[in-house]
């Protein structure tokens, strides 16, 4: 990968390894990591869908579990047994009850994410709700305002409950009929990464995440926990495909090799126009609504492309098998999504005010100085990452993976990595902002990603309980818009988003990363009625 010249040392990071412990300069170890034994777990199920009705109550369990990747078992964590959990179908408008048991050995909770549901069931700890123990149980109540596609997962411990599994999908269907085209069938897909050492899963720290710097970036990929995953489709099929990126940290550039893809929808919802697509970039978080119609029998690859590598994620098995698809002009031909046109509209005499505020993602080391450094360049040992060290933006303002840095991201924990979103007026970060709104506000937040801090790269962020439009990047206006939840911001670059404050209670807005979260990079704001 090239790289711009800005190169940022890091000598003042004071790492020693002693027995596999990691010591921070403040002399925090982390030691103590989580089990790793399959003795006695049951083996994952496969993920069943399940249609719940407006009113229907839903039991939901978060489990360990054996599960084979590659040629190894490994310890996991699984709702209900499957890896991803249920996929929970639920019309729009719809309110459910889910009762959630927590059998694992960290305290959890259950976040929906993208749902603009009633405040009191975000399921972040210590903010709406006290955390669920292991073996208590917590009651969420959940209504689904917005057709498209969310998904469910813990926000206690991250990085570690939701590389091991714990993630699930909501379907959000349409009241309108016509709001998405015609398909024969769809297909809910989790792309995800894990790390694999020694035949087991690496270790994760019960004092508290490493890989902080840059993320924890698994070496195994899975397309719905699997490490080779297989559909098979009938020529001439046309599906619709939601694609969601559950991984701690890794950016998918997805394609389907041979295949034409159609960009229907985003994170919540449709886009106003639809897109033919060689690739759709998501990164963590982030859901694309995809369609494609396979006209010839073959073998379709799932691929992740990346200016360095193609990967292989998995296949499409398309049989000769005849299927006279009603559906297949429909796919042929790209529309203008009317009714997605009509839920923005109101919004369009917002798009060119100033921004209301203004954000800077940033990141201390041990808390002192961003440019540790200053402009100075330093070899590392042999083994413990070398190539462009700290800083240094990469190409296109995305870190792919950490193979630059594999070593040193390795020996970062949340002691020593202090990622900062900054709000530039009061020049409070992260926990300290305080940001107060009214139901119904606009709200204009230009967010600007340090291409000057130790480490630039890219972060996804999310906001709880609210949607967004992404008015521009880099000052180039959006022509094609979609709701969104969570927005990859790439490093050395800006964005300006429009926030629809119509959902009032204490709200999370953080980055996706989940050592970036652990690693203190969230904040508050309130939105009162």
């Amino acid at each position: 990968m090239k790289n711009k010249p800005l190169l940022i040392g890091i000598l003042a990071i004071t790492v020693a390894i002693v027995g596999g412990i990691f010591v921070s300069n403040n002399g925090t170890v982390f030691g103590q990591t989580f089990s790793t034994s399959i003795k006695g777990l049951p083996s994952a199920e496969k993920t069943q869908v399940i249609e719940l009705k407006d009113g229907n109550t839903f039991d939901l369990t978060a489990e360990f579990v054996k599960k084979k990747i590659g040629n190894k078992e490994v310890r996991m964590l699984a709702y209900n047994g499957s890896i991803p959990g249920p996929t929970l179908k639920i019309a729009q408008g719809a309110t459910v009850t889910v009762n959630f048991k927590n059998d694992t050995d960290v305290a959890n909770t259950i976040h929906s994410h993208g749902v603009r549901m009633q405040n009191a069931f975000d399921g972040v700890p210590d903010v709406t709700q006290k955390a669920v123990q292991p073996g208590a149980s917590f009651t969420y109540t959940l209504t689904f305002p917005d057709a498209g596609v969310y998904w469910y997962h813990p926000h206690m411990r991250d990085d570690y409950a939701i590389e091991l599994g714990l993630y699930g999908n909501f379907v959000v269907t349409p009241e309108s009929s016509t709001y998405w085209n015609k398909v024969d069938r769809e297909v809910a897909v989790f792309l995800d990464d894990i790390l694999i050492e020694n035949g087991k899963i690496a270790p994760f720290y019960k004092d508290g995440s490493d890989r902080a710097l840059m993320g924890r970036f698994g070496n195994t990929m899975l397309v719905n926990g699997e490490t080779d995953y297989t559909l098979s489709v009938k020529k001439g099929e046309v599906i619709r495909f939601y694609f969601t990126n559950s991984s701690n940290a890794r950016p998918f550039n997805l394609a389907i090799k041979g295949a034409k893809m159609k960009l229907v929808g985003g994170d919540n919802g449709a886009y106003e126009r639809e897109e033919w697509k060689d690739t759709v970039l998501i990164t963590p978080s982030e859901r694309a609504i995809v369609e494609t119609r396979f006209d010839a029998p073959d073998e379709y690859e799932i691929q992740n492309k990346t200016p360095d590598a193609t990967t292989r994620l998995g296949k499409i098995i398309v049989s000769d098998e005849s299927f006279v698809s009603v559906n297949a002009n429909i796919f042929q031909t790209l529309r203008d999504n009317v009714e997605a046109i009509k839920i923005i509209d109101p919004f369009r005499s917002f798009f060119d005010k100033e921004a209301d505020k203004r954000i800077k993602l940033s990141l201390d080391m041990m808390g002192g100085n961003t440019n540790m450094m200053g402009n100075g360049t330093h070899g590392m040992p042999s083994g413990m990452g070398g190539g462009r060290m700290m800083g240094g933006i990469p190409e296109g303002g995305i870190e792919w993976d950490d193979s630059d840095n594999a070593g040193m991201n390795a020996m970062s924990n949340t002691d020593m990595v202090k990622w900062k979103i900054i709000d530039q007026e009061s020049g409070n970060a992260n926990m300290d902002i305080d940001w107060k709104f009214k139901v119904g506000e606009k709200v204009k937040i230009r967010i600007t990603n340090d291409g000057n801090s130790a480490h630039p790269m890219q972060h996804p962020i999310h906001f709880h309980g609210q949607r967004f439009l992404v008015l521009n990047k880099n000052g180039v206006p959006q022509t094609n818009l979609v709701w969104k939840d969570t927005v990859n911001v790439p490093a050395g670059e800006y964005l300006d988003i429009l926030v629809d404050m119509s959902n009032p209670g204490v709200w999370m807005a953080h980055c996706h990363i989940l050592e970036h979260i652990e690693a203190g990079m969230m904040f508050t704001f309130t939105v009162e009625e």
